[in-house]
């Protein structure tokens, strides 16, 4: 099985398969802490460990 693969400005699945109700909760997770992804991206790009960020609740 592929991993899926979003992006995240967009939510927009680039690769692998899900459920759509599990890709609709993915995404809305997303839109809430985008802000928290990209710093996170950027750390993990280097080798650093991002930061935690909560579940959606």
């Amino acid at each position: 099985m592929v991993c899926p693969l979003l992006l995240i400005e967009t939510g927009e699945r680039i690769t692998g398969k899900m459920p759509p109700n599990k890709e609709k909760l993915i995404q809305a997770w997303m839109l809430i802490h985008k802000e928290d992804l990209f710093p996170d991206w950027e750390l993990a790009v280097k080798g650093e460990e991002p930061f935690r960020i909560d579940p959606l609740r």
